[in-house]
């Protein structure tokens, strides 16, 4: 008999999910495919390219939303089966009501594990395959930013002349192993800089051990060795690692098998350590906003209330949402330990749950 209960709370709370995820895929697709179309407005595309991306960015928006879709999913199951009273039969089945919410919790927190082993990495690479395509049809072809195996390609206007900046990788705040190429109208090259490794902190780029070679009409050479050398661009280590590092675009296999690797490409341990931790507190999660509604449903002893519970839940999960945008920000600004900022709203959550959960399994 408990089999068949247990079956009936799990069923019952993956039908929940699956209804829930329906409701926000349709959301999403009415919003992310304006925000494609107004991206290809003054290109010549018909709808079917913004449609395609809508495909390939909606999975990994919704992955993002799933700890506030499993708390809604489960406060409309424990909201029904309040109202059906079959709560109360639960209870002569011998479920207490802490029992029925780890049921549920733990079905979260499985739910969680299979999308960060089974999921996440086919999300991952649609959001690669959606970078991919943005970045072709990037408006302003003047100013491109690209990573490869092959290194950091730069391309950017100097003046009249066009500047294309080849780099080994990005290492803290400096490039290495650095060419710039300068290049006229006629896409001829006119200077060639080669540097150990340049400082780029600010828009005005230090060059350490330069050698330049400057290019005449008849292709002679000049040379030229300089220990400071200086030019202006519209990037910084800061726009450059925004442009290029998606980290939406490392799947957490990627992460837990070739952390060094993708730091050598240029991620910084810190940013790769809190994506890492990001992705580890997400059964966590799961698992906590199950308890969360719980507490907002099973611990009131009044008849349901509809409005009210769906007035709730919209306010938990704004709460939550700039709870976690807000330790997030404190940890990027070093007022906090950056691993700790991951953690915070969880540990946050798990206080309050812990009160709530004593007085619910009393009643």
């Amino acid at each position: 008999m408990n089999n068949l209960v247990n079956k009936y709370l799990i069923n019952n709370f993956l039908k929940t999910v699956g209804n829930v995820v329906l409701i926000f895929i349709c959301i999403g697709i009415i919003l992310n495919l304006f925000g494609e179309i107004e991206f290809f407005k003054n290109l010549d595309e018909d709808l079917t390219l913004p449609m395609y991306l809508t495909f390939l960015s909606l999975p990994n928006l919704i992955i993002q939303l799933f700890p506030f879709i499993i708390f809604i999913s489960a406060m409309w199951l424990f909201t029904t089966i309040k109202s059906n009273k079959e709560l109360i039969t639960l209870k002569v089945f011998g479920y207490s009501n802490l029992k029925i919410i780890l049921i549920v919790s733990i079905t979260a927190f499985v739910l969680g594990f299979l999308i960060l082993i089974l999921i996440n990495p086919i999300t991952s690479a649609m959001i690669k395959s959606y970078e991919q395509i943005k970045a072709n049809y990037s408006r302003d072809v003047d100013h491109l930013v690209t990573i490869n195996k092959n290194g950091l390609w730069i391309k950017e206007k100097d003046g009249k002349n066009l500047r294309i900046i080849k780099a080994k990788k990005i290492s803290g705040n400096y490039i290495n192993n650095v060419s710039i190429y300068f290049l006229n109208n006629e896409n001829n090259i006119i200077k060639r800089i080669e540097s150990e490794k340049a400082d780029i902190r600010e828009n005005l780029w230090v060059f350490e051990k330069t050698t330049i070679f400057n290019l005449d009409n008849e292709n002679n050479i000049e040379r030229l060795d300089v220990d400071d050398y200086k030019i202006t661009s519209i990037y910084n280590v800061e726009k450059l690692t925004s442009l290029y590092k998606n980290l939406d675009t490392l799947s957490f296999i990627e992460l837990i098998t070739e952390f060094e690797k993708i730091h050598d490409k240029g991620y910084s341990k810190e940013s790769l350590y809190t994506k890492l931790n990001m992705m580890l507190s997400l059964p966590i999660f799961l698992f906590l906003m199950v308890f969360l509604a719980s507490i907002f449903v099973v611990g009131s002893i009044n008849k349901p209330q509809n409005a009210k519970y769906i007035f709730i839940s919209i306010i938990t999960c704004v709460l939550i949402y700039y709870l976690k945008d807000l330790s997030i920000a404190l940890g990027k600004s070093n007022r906090i330990p950056l691993m700790l900022s991951v953690w915070m709203p969880i540990i946050a959550i798990s206080l309050f749950c812990s009160a709530g959960i004593l007085q619910i399994n009393e009643k």
